[in-house]
């Protein structure tokens, strides 16, 4: 598959290692319709190609000599923005995460000595072909101020619900991060990011926020101050006051799910919920954003302007689902006004 009907998807891989540059390079060009175009030992070299080369896809190293992968993300975002695959050895630290914070838009683990190259290949190479996907998205002006016409009277929200993708780190905290350590009601995401890193992301998000941030577990409380993220493979689903975690099949390909959470939000809160969708790719969620749309809860969507990918935004609110699109930075104090 080709971004084109005249050329491959261009990578652009930036590792320390020469031996895992080859692996890496012959992993991906294994298939027709990706190509290699050069590598880079540095941040520095990684950027300078970046600016040269214009790839479709960069893969990053964090770890590397003179310029490490942090300062070549910097770099890259803000002379020649780029889609970044950040490439970790260990998915549980959170050092990973300060990548997204720069803009990279995706992690993935390294290979180990026991993977089946042939499995990861299929794995890094489709997430390349989405990553590699993402492209500046028409303005879509009409829609939002459909939306920003209609302001609808909610009552207090008691749980804050939040679904987001591809570039939902990086929105996740500086959302939480502008939330005080005293927030008065209980919230719950849905974050679609790579099997095994949800332990890493809460830890990095407790990190930047003051509230307390952790991975979901079946039949807690929700409480107020308390974040709950969807732990890898499993649906987050809320009652009145607690916390449920299914095995219910895939929806829209995505476990988790956004979707899921909001409806069982919607049945359980009904107009107390506040629902909102950031940053991602794809239509999860707005069906359940609709869904407590409808049942008078307070919808919000991030605007295309600060969000790394439109879709799901756009999708919920061309379904009617949104009663704000708000820049990211406004939607903090927008929550805070919410739930007074």
């Amino acid at each position: 598959m080709t971004l084109g009907l005249d050329r491959p998807i261009r990578v652009l891989v930036a590792d320390d290692s020469e031996l895992f540059r080859e692996l890496l390079s012959r992993v991906i060009a294994d298939e027709p319709g990706f190509e290699v175009v050069a590598v880079a030992a540095d941040g520095n070299a990684a950027a300078s190609l970046a600016r040269s080369l214009k790839p479709d896809v960069i893969t990053m190293d964090l770890n590397m000599p003179d310029a490490d992968g942090f300062s070549g993300i910097a770099r890259i975002m803000a002379e020649t923005p780029t889609p970044i695959l950040v490439l970790t050895a260990n998915r549980e630290e959170a050092v990973g995460f300060r990548a997204l914070s720069l803009g990279a838009l995706d992690l993935l683990e390294k290979p180990q000595a026991a993977t089946d190259l042939s499995d990861y290949g299929r794995l890094l190479r489709s997430r390349l072909r989405l990553l590699a996907g993402v492209k500046v998205i028409r303005h879509v002006r009409g829609l939002r101020e459909r939306a920003a016409a209609m302001p609808r009277v909610a009552s207090r929200a008691e749980l804050v619900v939040i679904g987001a993708s591809l570039g939902g780190p990086r929105a996740l905290a500086t959302l939480l991060r502008n939330l005080p350590p005293a927030f008065p009601v209980p919230i719950a995401i849905v974050q679609h990011i790579a099997d095994g890193f949800t332990e890493g992301l809460a830890s990095w998000l407790a990190g930047e926020a003051r509230l307390d941030v952790h991975e979901a577990r079946d039949g807690e409380t929700l409480a107020a101050g308390r974040v709950v993220l969807a732990p890898t493979g499993r649906h987050l689903l809320v009652g009145d006051g607690f916390v449920r975690l299914s095995d219910a099949p895939p929806v829209e390909t995505f476990k988790p799910s956004v979707t899921p959470l909001f409806l069982s939000a919607a049945r359980a809160y009904g107009a107390r919920v506040c629902g909102v969708i950031l940053t991602g790719m794809g239509r999860d969620g707005a069906e359940g954003l609709k869904a407590i749309h409808d049942a008078g809860g307070a919808t919000l969507a991030q605007d295309e302007a600060t969000s790394a990918v439109f879709g799901m935004p756009r999708a919920a609110i061309e379904v009617g689902a949104v009663d704000r699109v708000l820049p990211l930075d406004e939607i903090p104090r927008t929550l805070r006004e919410l739930t007074r």
